[in-house]
């Protein structure tokens, strides 16, 4: 079977310690000490992977595994590693057990875009602050507030043509990244051969 480049990160055997929004801001402070911040776009999802010590073979296997992402050529689905599934339900202990394929869609979007309400949950589905939502095929969100009804805050805004009815999941949410070009760094024991490869990513939209 050929390798799956895309779902790279479903095996690697690590973990991404600073997953969170880049913001691209301008910043200027003025004498009397007030910090300007001007928006020059929409902030990205950015981290850095670190594996675990790994044996001589594995680091060898996941240098080369890596090249299939060519230096940020390649894209791949970049999940939060802390959040898998929501935080009130763990491993999929979902409110109405398995039949719940842990995605619904998108109610309502609020006028400042930055509020959403959810549809298509089970009855009283708890999304809690530090949820990770992913809308439509690659837009990630993470949720700011408790709610079981209602609209609830996620950042970043949403993305521009996003509308109610648009996929709303909670099971694994993505977005898509490539990785920053030279980021890729291995270090390995002389006596061992044991080691640790790390790279840093970027969310990309094109």
């Amino acid at each position: 079977m050929a390798f799956d480049g895309l779902n790279i990160l479903a095996s690697f055997p690590g973990w991404a310690p600073d997953f969170d929004l880049q913001y691209r801001q301008e910043q200027s402070r003025a004498a009397g000490g007030k910090t300007y911040v001007k928006d020059m776009g929409d902030p990205l999802w950015g981290g850095t992977w670190v594996s675990k010590n790994l044996s001589p073979n594995l680091l060898d296997a996941w240098r080369a595994r890596l090249k299939w992402l060519e230096n940020g050529l390649q894209v791949f689905r970049a999940t939060p590693p802390s959040r898998f599934f929501p935080i009130a339900y763990p491993n999929g202990s979902w409110p109405t057990g398995g039949g719940f394929s842990g995605a619904g869609t998108l109610g309502t979007v609020n006028v400042n875009r930055r509020a959403i309400s959810a549809a298509g949950f089970p009855a009283g589905y708890r999304h809690s602050v530090g949820d990770y939502v992913q809308i439509g095929l690659t837009d990630l969100h993470q949720i700011l507030e408790d709610a079981t009804t209602g609209e609830f805050e996620v950042r970043p805004h949403l993305w521009p043509g996003v509308a109610a009815g648009a996929s709303l999941k909670v099971l694994r949410p993505f977005c898509l990244m490539s990785i920053v070009p030279g980021s890729i760094t291995t270090t390995a024991d002389a006596s061992t051969g044991r080691g640790k490869i790390s790279f840093q990513a970027f969310e990309s939209r094109g």
